[in-house]
């Protein structure tokens, strides 16, 4: 599947803009996590743009999230590598890859680094560090629904908590026109 065919898919069953923002997200940073670990970056980016597919259709229903998707992906011949991924991100089924690691890990970091800009003065990514992300992954009360255990999984990925956030943040930097922030 090519990135335009994926994002058409995605706005075809995903009607809320603040959720198709969180998608362009962890695409963007799931590219910039393969590049920078010698992965491929059209693989990855569709793993990250597709994920949350079906999460308007399963709101209700948290059990089916990922797997309703998943077959859906699966109808369309998508690469088996980007459905497990998909799969693993929710904890339905076993994070195996190194691609299935960085999007599970990845997931909440979006909200994290959103919620961070949101608070920051002039309310954009690019005026945020990894500082001041790191300040606010620190308090318990801030995003709460970003959950730091399952950002602290980036040591799976073989980096530390830093590293992780330094290049979500750049990738995120990099689409923020897109992402209104």
């Amino acid at each position: 599947m090519e990135r335009e065919e994926a994002l058409a898919l995605v706005k075809e069953h995903v009607k809320t803009k603040n959720l198709i923002k969180h998608m362009l997200a962890a695409e963007a940073i799931m590219r910039r996590l393969a590049r920078h670990l010698g992965e491929d970056e059209e693989i990855w980016g569709l793993a990250g743009l597709l994920h949350d597919v079906d999460y308007e259709q399963t709101m209700d229903a948290p059990e089916k999230h990922a797997v309703i998707g998943a077959k859906l992906l699966e109808s369309l011949q998508v690469d088996p590598a980007i459905v497990q991924a998909v799969l693993a991100h929710a904890e339905k089924g076993p994070r195996l890859s190194l691609m299935d690691k960085a999007l599970y890990a990845t997931d909440p970091l979006t909200g994290l680094l959103v919620a961070a800009a949101l608070v920051h003065p002039d309310k954009k990514l690019g005026s945020l560090d990894k500082e001041f992300v790191l300040n606010r992954f620190r308090e318990k009360n801030f995003a709460r629904g970003a959950d730091r255990d399952i950002i602290l999984s980036c040591i799976d990925l073989g980096m530390e908590l830093e590293e992780f956030i330094s290049l979500g943040l750049e990738a995120m930097q990099g689409i923020s026109q897109e992402l209104g922030l």
